[in-house]
């Protein structure tokens, strides 16, 4: 995607061929700055620090990481030693572990001077493998846009309600539930958005609305409890959001909140639809509120709001009770039954193990 009229992706090797850069996303809305990574250890604060974000960047993060590691010691116990550090920085998100069980594999059989150079070509091969998922799943949720575009009579704006963020910054390009808004605004559908400011970071009000804004596409953001009013009120035509990990059985892990939006959704016969990337899949679960771990964060993330201030400094306030306590759950889990339908690379399904199937046959003896 375009910042500034230059192109980006949210992680590239950088000029000297082996250190890495990301756009550092604890920064943005108010300041566009790339960050390089040149250890292990960097990589892994990126994430758990959230300067990367999103199921599938955390992913390519992660084998970029193993490789910065493996150049200064490309021996087996660096390799696992690094790949279990890795994998223990963010617990929800599968692609996290799905990214590094296959660098494991790939890697493990090789002499070890060759294990630096191959970890670095498999994160290249992550990252534009998910750039074309991501334009593929573009291209099937443009045929939902355009149907519900259709159903309208195709007359005024298509109100379109997303949570969180799950664009290019959650990807390395495209994004996931973003990809067919970006593409139906291309397409000449008047595609308008409400982004829900996702507390308590405020991915949406920070990065969703940052991406549309960047990208020209009408938008406003609400308060997270909004969007049940304006589904009463006619006023949302679709809801859409990406996901961190998703059952065989197509229950969705998704950024807190998410679960509620599909229950208004349901209650208000407003479709419910989530931008579905293969490697999120975790063929091994099926139940995903029994089965799915829930990231609990640091609770100075609901105690403190953090922004720009009057003066255009960077500030942090305090906004309950002192000495108060305060809990901070990450995600929660929205069952396959108020799921309308999953977008994949592959097409839309059914959010079952038989609609997933269907579209991944090779998976039925998994």
């Amino acid at each position: 995607m375009r910042v500034e009229n230059q192109h980006h992706r949210s992680i590239a090797l950088a000029e000297d061929g082996w250190s890495v850069e990301i756009i550092d996303q604890t920064l943005l809305p108010h300041r566009f700055e790339l960050r390089r990574l040149t250890t292990p250890e960097d990589a892994a604060e990126a994430i758990s620090s959230m300067r990367v974000r999103g199921a599938p960047l955390i992913g390519a993060t992660a084998v970029y990481g193993l490789a910065l590691a493996l150049r200064d010691d490309p021996g087996d116990g660096n390799l696992d030693a690094q790949a279990d550090r890795l994998l223990a920085t963010r617990p929800t998100a599968v692609n996290l572990r799905w990214a590094l069980e296959r660098a494991r594999t790939r890697l493990q059989p090789l002499p070890a001077g060759q294990r630096a150079a191959d970890a670095y070509a498999l994160a290249a091969e992550i990252c534009e493998e998910d750039v074309e998922i991501n334009r593929r799943i573009g291209e099937h949720g443009l045929e939902l846009f355009r149907a519900a575009w259709a159903a309208r009579g195709e007359r005024g704006s298509l109100n379109v309600l997303t949570h969180c963020n799950a664009g290019w910054l959650a990807t390395v390009d495209w994004g996931t539930a973003l990809a067919p808004i970006y593409m139906a605004h291309d397409a000449g559908i008047p595609v308008h958005v409400w982004v829900d400011e996702t507390r308590p970071r405020n991915q949406g009000a920070a990065l969703t609305a940052w991406e549309l804004a960047a990208h020209g596409v009408p938008h406003d953001v609400i308060v997270d409890n909004a969007g049940g009013h304006l589904m009463q009120h006619g006023q949302v035509d679709l809801c859409i959001t990406g996901t961190d990990r998703t059952t065989r059985s197509g229950d969705v892990c998704n950024k807190i909140g998410t679960y509620l939006k599909a229950l208004a959704a349901r209650d208000n016969g407003v479709p419910f639809y989530v931008g579905l990337p293969s490697p999120t899949i975790d063929w091994d679960l099926t139940d995903g509120i029994a089965g799915i771990p829930i990231e609990e964060r640091d609770p100075e993330e609901v105690i403190r709001v953090s922004g720009v201030n009057r003066a255009g400094e960077w500030d942090s306030v305090v906004v309950t009770p002192e000495g108060i306590s305060a809990r901070n759950f990450a995600f929660d889990v929205t069952p396959a039954r108020l799921v309308t339908a999953l977008i994949t690379e592959r097409g839309v399904c059914e959010a079952s193990e038989a609609g997933l199937l269907g579209l991944f046959p090779e998976r039925a003896a998994a």
